[in-house]
């Protein structure tokens, strides 16, 4: 790896913890500001023209962002005495639209897909890991609208089931996905910091399993995972596990955070919300199963892959995908 990006990436690193850990709206902003310009000449590594075009979007969508939270921060502290006291309400909202747009949340995901098909698998691992950690931290420190939370869950979870099931792309996929699960840590971050940390750890773990497998095979669209499948059968195994533990659906991996953000819903008498979200959920697990069903019944020429790194990338993973078979039993029991 070239200097530059080993400098960049640090950085990126920095305003991300700067960003979460600092006690002073100007230093949180500054964090951001650095997580910022620390990856925009990551996603210009190549020379390409596609991935100059995506920098561009993600520039101003998070520029756009940061000055909605920017104005919000300053009129609460410099102008609160000149305002009403219902005005409060606006600048609560429009300071979590800046978080919201920062993670890619709809209402305002409408960059996010468009600038993870324009991005490497490893530039778009760290937009669907990495950079949601600020703003959703910083999100939970200030949530105080459970009501326009609970309306942003429950959009995130329709539009990501909605716009992603004819996507053909693997990036595309894997953004809307990401969009759903967004609605999910939102939920869980609205009683419980515990859940969402256990939920996005979860996620982070599933999506680094899968983007790494893509990357390493260079799988962009559905047609070339399925040819991928069709001379590897070990990949049949490996994207099935962690397509169905992406879609959360039991008794893999991923269904072990939803379970929990369910049971502590249904604690705090959120029953409606809860089954909106396993009604938009079962969407997006629609479309997972699709992806695995086709590739079940292909035929393979095939019986192991050749590479030595996919060899043992597939058994140290799905160890750990596997693995929660027993976690499930132990925790359905207690």
């Amino acid at each position: 790896m070239k200097f530059y990006k080993v400098l960049f990436f640090m950085s990126m690193i920095f305003g991300t913890l700067l960003a979460i850990s600092s006690f002073s709206w100007f230093s949180m902003w500054m964090g951001l500001e650095i997580n910022l310009l620390s990856i925009i000449p990551l996603m210009n590594s190549t020379k390409n023209v596609y991935p100059s075009e995506s920098s561009i979007k993600y520039f101003i969508t998070q520029t756009v962002a940061s000055s909605l939270i920017l104005v919000s921060v300053m009129i609460s502290l410099n102008m609160l005495e000149f305002i009403p006291k219902n005005f409060n309400l606006y600048l609560n909202i429009m300071m979590n639209t800046g978080f919201l747009m920062k993670m890619g949340s709809a209402p305002f995901h409408f960059w996010f897909p468009e600038i993870m098909e324009g991005l490497n698998w490893l530039i778009c691992l760290i937009m669907l890991t990495w950079q949601k950690i600020a703003p959703m931290v910083l999100l939970m420190n200030n949530l105080k609208l459970n009501f326009f939370i609970s309306m942003i869950i429950i959009y995130s979870s329709f539009i990501s089931g909605i716009q992603g099931i004819n996507q053909v792309s693997m990036r595309k996929i894997l953004a809307y996905s990401s969009i759903n699960h967004i609605g999910w840590m939102l939920a869980s971050m609205l009683y419980s910091n515990t859940i969402w940390f256990i939920y996005f750890f979860t996620y982070c773990l599933i999506s680094l399993n899968l983007g790494l497998v893509l990357y390493s095979l260079n799988i962009l669209y559905l047609k070339q995972l399925f040819n991928s499948m069709n001379y590897k059968k070990m990949l049949k195994i490996i994207f099935s596990l962690n397509f169905l533990s992406l879609g959360g659906l039991p008794p893999f991996l991923g269904f072990m955070p939803k379970w929990l953000t369910i049971n502590f819903l249904i604690q705090n008498n959120l029953f409606i919300l809860s089954a909106i979200l396993i009604v938009f959920t079962l969407l997006t697990l629609f479309y997972y199963l699709r992806m695995t069903s086709n590739s079940l019944v292909m035929y393979s020429s095939e019986i192991l892959s050749k590479s030595f790194f996919i060899k043992n990338f597939i058994i140290i993973f799905n160890t750990i995908t596997l693995s929660s078979l027993l976690l499930c039993t132990f925790s359905l029991n207690f």
